[in-house]
């Protein structure tokens, strides 16, 4: 299924609403002297620059095969969501040794005003709503780029809620809250940048994606199937599984070996569809232990 038009349309929503947040927390930070909420704008330039390499991303990884790349281009998207982790990793160095230099060197003290925490109030919203937006719809086309993109926004949540009670803690008189709530900002956007990796990797290294005694037990249940072994799997289950297996079946001829792999091939694509299945196909003679490599 090429769900690439969908993902298009919610990066460009995400993107236009991402760059008015950035715009509101750059001005309020300016105005207020707010490292932490500094921080947080540039937490947001990442969103945006997320939002236009996802752009740039999905429109390399159709999932239709061509000459070239005869599985598909799903991988492109998930090397797009590993540079959003990389990203993260960025933002959270900036942030701190930005927290570093302000306890270092010192700095103009932060003011904060009951109009600038409304204004706050507002991203945050906003920063709620496309969170949940880009992961409702990343669900439902089983896009990598969306949801990884969505645990960056939400990540942004948290920041913000942590920004806003240092500068209500700021605008109360304690001045320390601006520095101290940098670090945490910081873990979590290490935090959620971990999440993106973790969840990428196994799509990019080819990790198992289905048990092979799983395999075994459905295609074991076809008539005509003595055994299967070497079994393999790779791929995300839902959006692209790619399987391969030894099939040793009761046949005495072609036409007949060939029903039995057709009815195989069938009930493991009911079960895991999309999947592409590859079926080597082997005399009753054969024996084999080994379900898998």
């Amino acid at each position: 299924m090429d769900n690439r038009a969908t993902v298009r349309k919610v990066l460009i929503v995400t993107l236009l609403l991402n760059l008015f947040v950035m715009t509101l927390k750059a001005v309020v930070g300016y105005l207020t002297g707010s490292l932490s909420l500094l921080a947080d704008a540039l937490h947001s330039v990442t969103d945006s620059a997320n939002n236009v390499l996802g752009l740039i991303t999905t429109k390399f990884s159709s999932p239709l095969p061509d000459r070239e790349h005869p599985y598909g281009h799903q991988k492109f998207e998930a090397v797009g969501a590993l540079g959003i982790a990389a990203f993260l990793a960025i933002a959270c160095f900036e942030i701190i040794q930005g927290a570093v230099e302000r306890i270092i060197q010192g700095g103009k003290p932060v003011t904060v005003s009951a109009p600038q925490l409304w204004l706050l109030l507002l991203v945050l919203g906003i920063n709620i709503f496309v969170a949940f937006y880009e992961r409702g719809v990343g669900k439902r086309v089983q896009s990598h780029i969306l949801i990884a993109d969505a645990h960056h926004t939400m990540s942004d949540v948290w920041v913000t809620i942590s920004v806003m009670f240092g500068l209500i803690g700021v605008w109360l008189g304690y001045q320390w809250l601006d520095i101290v709530l940098a670090f945490p900002v910081a873990l979590l956007v290490f935090f959620s940048g971990w999440t993106v990796i973790k969840e990428n990797l196994p799509w990019l290294v080819d990790e198992m994606a289905i048990a092979p005694e799983t395999i075994y037990n459905i295609a074991i249940t076809v008539p005509g199937v003595i055994n299967c072994h070497d079994i393999a799997s790779r791929g995300v289950v839902g959006r692209q599984v790619f399987i391969e297996m030894h099939l040793v079946v009761e046949a005495k001829d072609v036409e007949t070996a060939h029903n039995i792999t057709e009815e195989v091939e069938s009930r493991l694509e009911e079960k895991f569809s999309p999947a592409r299945v590859l079926i080597h196909v082997e005399p009753p003679t054969y024996k084999s232990n080994h379900i898998s490599f």
